[in-house]
């Protein structure tokens, strides 16, 4: 059972339910063929590898359609609407993929700064395709950070980490952050607003993650935002994504796809 509770009071929630053997086998396959498919990538920075192409245009290798389906599994398209509401529509997707030694570290950070959502909600899935340790770089987060709202971020040029903007980190209290360590096929539901990040990967094992974006239909896809510039030179296209519903109906503006034809 997802815990919506927790959810609500800190921002994320981790359930204990992991993804079906098979569907992570086959989750961790791809993941591997994507990888080798783009070496002059940096592997956490691969955006919407669910969408052919990737939200670049620039991600090489046929293994989009598995990873949209797996985004549309039940265990997962049965929790988020306990999250965000019924209505839920599939719009981005990331791996954060660090290699063994040389892994990035990701900023303080809040994902709703980011993104062309109004208003910012999403239910971020974060699905551990390795083990993810503390020694490997797991998911850091802040309980309860969410609930201030978003704050500031600093731009910078990304040196050394995952991503080119930052909190100012006297902007909150570090001391309080939380490990998310998981198991292969565990998964974190995180809050758009949760302050969160991670450490460098300087360990001898890869740490893999897949994340998915979810938000309620009642939030408006912006297609007219501006392009963004990743810290490895790749640019993420927003105006001609493809939106997946997958939960409920579409009683927004957002023009949506659905697998099942209805």
């Amino acid at each position: 059972m997802i815990d919506a509770r927790q959810y609500d009071r800190d921002g994320y929630t981790t359930p204990d339910q992991t993804l079906a053997p098979e569907d992570h086998r086959i989750l961790g396959n791809a993941v591997d063929q994507l990888i080798a498919d783009n070496p002059a990538l940096r592997p956490e920075q691969i955006v919407c590898p669910h969408l052919a192409g990737g939200a670049a245009g620039n991600v090489k290798g046929d293994t989009s359609d598995i990873f949209l389906r797996t985004a549309h599994l039940p265990l997962i398209t049965k929790a988020v609407p306990a999250l965000i509401g019924p209505d839920v529509i599939l719009w981005g997707s990331q791996l954060f993929a660090k290699r063994s030694g040389d892994g990035l570290a990701v900023p303080w950070h809040q994902d709703g700064h980011y993104w062309p959502l109004d208003p910012p909600e999403t239910c971020s899935v974060w699905i551990a395709v390795d083990p993810s340790t503390v020694e490997n770089g797991c998911l850091r987060v802040v309980p309860g950070s969410h609930a201030d709202g978003l704050q500031a971020h600093v731009e910078g040029d990304g040196d050394g980490a995952a991503l080119n903007a930052a909190i100012d980190p006297p902007a909150f209290d570090e001391s309080n952050a939380v490990n998310i360590v998981l198991k292969p096929g565990q998964m974190s539901f995180h809050h758009a607003k949760l302050v969160h990040g991670s450490n460098p990967n300087l360990s001898d094992k890869r740490r893999a993650g897949l994340v998915f974006r979810y938000m309620p239909a009642t939030t408006t896809y912006d297609r007219s935002y501006p392009d963004r510039t990743q810290p490895d030179g790749h640019i993420v296209h927003y105006a001609t994504r493809n939106l997946y519903q997958v939960a409920g109906n579409n009683p927004g503006d957002n023009d949506v796809i659905r697998l099942d034809g209805n």
